[in-house]
C-alpha cells in the first residue's frame, strides 16, 4: 500500500494519528497568546521532543518508515513557526503567490518547450519578486532591458521601496499566529 491509497495496517494507523496530533497541538500551542514565555518554551521543547519520538522510533509498515526517514531528515524545520515570529505555520502564502503564474500558463496553452517553460519560470519570478518589493515589474523591467541594451549587463533587482515613496500592494490577511508574550 501507498501512503495515497487506504493503508490498513494498525501499525500506519496510530503512526499517523500521533503525528496528525502533534501537528495539530503545534499549531494550537502558537495560538496560545495567553503563556508566558517560560510555559511557551517548555510546551516547545514537548512539542519537539515528540516530534524526535516519533523519528527515531522504528516501523514495520513501509509508508510509515518512509513518512519516518522524512521527518528525521526534517526535524530541525518542520515547526520554525513555534520558534521563530512572523513564519506561518501553512504555506498558503506561497501557495497565493504562485497560483498568478499558473493561471498565466493556463491560460497561454501551457509551455511548448523546456526552455519556454524555463523563461516563464525566471519571468514570472522576477515579476513577483519585485511586486513583493513594491517596485512597479513592468518599469523595472523596462528599465533593466534598457539598461542591458545600453551597458551589455543587467542591473540587479531594485530593493524593497520605503512606503512613503510607493504603497506596497496590499498583501493577504495572514493566518492568525500570534508568538507568545515576551513576559507573563
Amino acid at each position: 500500500m501507498t501512503v495515497d491509497g487506504r493503508n490498513p495496517s494498525p501499525e500506519w494507523a496510530a503512526f499517523s494519528a500521533r503525528l496528525r496530533r502533534l501537528i495539530k497541538d503545534a499549531i494550537r500551542l502558537r495560538r496560545r497568546p495567553d503563556y508566558s514565555a517560560q510555559r511557551y518554551a517548555s510546551r516547545v521543547a514537548l512539542i519537539h521532543r515528540r516530534l524526535c519520538a516519533l523519528a527515531d522510533a522504528t516501523y514495520a509498515d513501509s509508508d510509515a518508515r518512509r513518512l519516518r526517514e522524512r521527518i528525521s531528515r526534517h526535524r530541525d524545520h518542520l515547526f520554525t513557526f513555534l520558534d521563530t515570529a512572523g513564519v506561518s505555520a501553512d504555506n498558503n502564502l506561497a501557495e497565493r503567490e504562485i497560483r498568478p503564474a499558473v493561471i498565466i500558463r493556463k491560460n497561454s496553452l501551457c509551455n511548448r518547450s523546456e526552455r519556454g517553460a524555463t523563461t516563464q519560470a525566471v519571468m514570472m519570478s522576477i515579476y513577483r519578486t519585485l511586486k513583493l518589493r513594491g517596485v512597479d515589474p513592468t518599469r523595472a523591467i523596462a528599465g533593466a532591458l534598457r539598461e542591458l541594451l545600453r551597458t551589455g549587463e543587467l542591473p540587479p533587482l531594485p530593493e524593497r521601496v520605503a512606503a512613503a515613496e510607493t504603497p506596497a500592494p496590499a498583501a493577504p490577511a495572514a493566518p492568525s499566529s500570534v508568538p507568545p508574550p515576551a513576559d507573563g
